[in-house]
């Protein structure tokens, strides 16, 4: 038996990592670098193209929650971000090329993995398959996807924020610091007056943007990515209570109280690349420059990467896929990845492992799983395909999503408490179908 998985993004890749150890001869294409995206810069498996941050890892956060699953259950992708994260506070973030890298060889040397570098323009109909494009699906592809699904395709964007070179940073007036102290000092602080906060605010909601193209116009922002000057719009103090918030941030050579901070994260395991946290943006390139060479500590920044807005394509999961991944109208396709309507690095992964192992399972004639609101994976799949929704929005791992438990009234809003009911709550779940071997291929 063949399979193909159409997309070498995270849920693709991790996808035919699943199916190729279980012996099914997978055919995984990607289009890149033959035709690019516009986002992608490479045509490397997994490539990650936004922040390189996979969220919290921390377990008493959703996200490291998610990625503790993700363990137990073999995820061969989380298991490379492991081996290739730099230091970045309480965040599992990872020098990108060296993850992509580890990606590549994973497949790349897998005698069941043939690797097509082609676009495919419509879903086979004659071969199982795993849909895993991701967010910038071609549009021919995703008009038959549309034709297949009877439902509009949703839109919203994603922004990709600037790449700063550390050399060129002024450390006279930069500080490196985690909020409030946790862990190490991982994170480059570039502290703001009132005076400077306001030239920049002034600058920033008056920057010219990039035109939409006329197809894009009237799409959707997903809010956990804003763009920041549209996050700067709703109002002259909304980003010190955002991404620039300056409580628990003080250079310890002043001691003095900011009024805005922007942050700075690792982005490779040399330290010379460092993205700036939450400034995801539209602005043209000029204007992007003016901006940064506003904050304090970029005067002269050289700016490695300049951030860009992208369209983000995802399906009505609701009406189109059961909580398996396996779509209703025909059960040897399924969907995994952003275009089910999941948001973010480790929800790609974990859908993508969930598609690769039901694929497995229904191949060999087995049930296919379809995980408990207890754990987070399972709310992830079962809110995107819950039936009752009128609107999908795209949705990360938050607590929100769990089978709530009822804690003593004392406990009530103790959140690491709550939290850390949960995590045992799931983490026993899984461990305990992995032990019965429900999870092999």
């Amino acid at each position: 038996m063949t399979i193909k998985i159409i997309g070498g993004g995270l849920a693709g890749a991790q996808a035919a990592l699943i199916t190729a150890k279980a012996g099914i001869e997978t055919i995984l294409y990607e289009m890149r670098p033959n035709k690019q995206t516009g986002a992608h810069k490479t045509g490397n498996f997994a490539e990650i193209v936004c922040s390189n941050s996979l969220g919290s890892k921390e377990l008493t956060v959703a996200s490291g929650l998610l990625k503790e699953e993700l363990r137990i259950l073999g995820s061969d992708l989380i298991k490379a971000a492991d081996e290739s994260k730099i230091e970045a506070g309480g965040a599992l973030a990872v020098d990108r090329e060296v993850f992509s890298s580890k990606i590549n060889q994973l497949i790349e040397t897998n005698p069941n993995i043939k690797i097509e570098r082609q676009e495919v323009e419509e879903i086979p109909k004659d071969t199982p398959c795993i849909i895993a494009t991701g967010p910038l699906t071609s549009s021919t592809l995703a008009e038959n996807i549309k034709n297949f699904t009877q439902e509009e395709n949703l839109h919203f964007f994603d922004a990709i924020a600037p790449i700063i070179e550390k050399d060129s940073l002024n450390f006279d007036k930069a500080f490196y610091a985690n909020r409030y102290d946790k862990g190490g000092a991982d994170y480059i602080n570039c502290p703001m007056n009132k005076e400077e906060y306001e030239k920049f605010y002034e600058f920033l909601i008056n920057a010219p943007t990039i035109e939409l193209k006329e197809f894009e116009k009237g799409a959707k922002f997903f809010e956990s990515c804003l763009p920041v000057e549209v996050i700067g719009k709703r109002g002259s103090d909304t980003l010190r209570f955002g991404p620039m918030k300056p409580v628990g941030l003080v250079d310890k050579r002043t001691n003095e109280k900011n009024y805005a901070v922007v942050q700075l994260r690792q982005d490779d395991l040399a330290a010379n690349m460092y993205n700036i946290v939450g400034f995801q943006t539209n602005l043209k390139w000029n204007a992007q420059k003016e901006l940064i060479n506003l904050i304090p500590g970029l005067e002269n920044a050289n700016i490695l990467r300049y951030g860009v807005m992208h369209r983000n394509t995802y399906i009505f999961s609701p009406k189109v896929l059961n909580p398996t991944l396996q779509t209703k109208k025909r059960k040897d396709l399924f969907f995994a990845g952003q275009i089910t309507g999941v948001e973010g690095y480790s929800e790609s992964i974990a859908t993508g492992l969930l598609a690769g192992i039901n694929m497995v399972r229904f191949i060999k004639g087995e049930p296919l799983i379809t995980l408990p609101n207890e754990t987070m994976l399972g709310a992830l799949c079962n809110y995107i395909t819950f039936e009752e929704h009128k609107k999908l929005n795209p949705i990360n791992s938050n607590w929100g999503i769990l089978s709530q438990i009822e804690v003593e009234k004392k406990f009530r809003k103790d959140k690491k408490y709550k939290a850390e009911i949960y995590v045992k709550r799931s983490l026993e779940y899984l461990k305990n179908l992995s032990t019965e071997g429900v999870f092999n291929v």
